[in-house]
């Protein structure tokens, strides 16, 4: 099934490295736009970045077709304005990041193998899909929540970039891969939790998340199928007591790093109610 002009091409060669089109993405599309770009080497964004011209428009969108094609997604035209918007936004905040509390951390040797970690109760939105390939889902989910972030929501305002950006996947009965069912969330800003402007495209839906505690354990490079399971394995094997966590059910969170020449992604295992 396809939607929204977002679909994988050729449909029968699997890609070698493919993921999702991320945030990661756009944000080393600024770097190489050079001083065009409203974010400074800090992350940031610079005070009154100024509009942009049609030209500089398409140049942002024809840079994130030629990166979904390295990907074997399509990115349809009309995605060409909230890229503007999450790449121009005119912000001085950085992003805002998820609020956690640090419960406790295990290193060896200096390197830090994961952190256990206490989130709050918080809104967040979310969108379920359930496409054949799992970089197929990601990339639609994704989509559509940019556009609830760019004005396609009862405020008619940009509500702001928050990370990280979350993916529940849900392993297969044998635990040898994953379920085509999965969700992408983006984190309400903290000003707007206690009155969620509505999304316009019904199949976003504003959830509110249990408190919960998670182990973390971050990696770089691109999110799809094989390493995401990968990840699983590598942390269910760190953690001392893993029947804590549930077995079937994970987190990816994506970040966002202007200028970084590697993604940066955690794997969260969900602790037990």
């Amino acid at each position: 099934m396809q939607r929204e002009g977002c679909r994988m091409s050729g449909g029968v060669q699997e890609p070698a490295a493919s993921g999702m089109i991320t945030l990661d993405d756009l944000d080393n599309m600024t770097d190489e736009l050079g001083s065009d770009s409203a974010y400074n080497s800090n992350g940031s964004i610079e005070e009154e970045a100024e509009p942009m011209e049609d030209g500089e428009q398409d140049r942002l969108l024809n840079y994130w077709q030629t990166v979904a094609r390295g990907h074997q997604v399509e990115v349809p035209n009309e995605m060409a304005e909230p890229i503007q918007q999450l790449t121009r936004s005119g912000r001085t905040e950085e992003r805002q990041r998820v609020p956690f509390v640090l419960v406790s951390r295990k290193e060896k040797c200096g390197e830090v193998l994961y952190e256990k970690r206490q989130y709050g109760k918080a809104k967040w939105a979310c969108i379920k899909m359930n496409e054949e390939r799992y970089e197929q889902s990601i990339c639609m989910g994704f989509m559509k929540l940019m556009r609830y972030i760019c004005e396609q929501n009862s405020s008619g305002l940009y509500l702001g970039m928050t990370i990280p950006i979350l993916t529940t996947v849900h392993t297969d009965e044998a635990r040898t891969g994953l379920t085509r069912s999965v969700t992408v969330a983006y984190y309400i800003p903290s000003h707007l939790q206690d009155d969620p402007p509505q999304p316009t495209d019904q199949e976003i839906i504003i959830e509110e998340w249990p408190a919960t505690v998670v182990f973390t354990r971050a990696f770089p490079g691109a999110t799809n199928e094989d390493s995401i399971m990968r990840e699983i394995s590598s942390l269910g094997e760190l953690l001392e007591s893993p029947e804590l966590c549930l077995e079937d059910t994970f987190i990816i969170a994506g970040y966002t790093n202007p200028a970084a020449v590697n993604r940066r992604n955690e794997i969260w295992f969900l602790q037990r109610p």
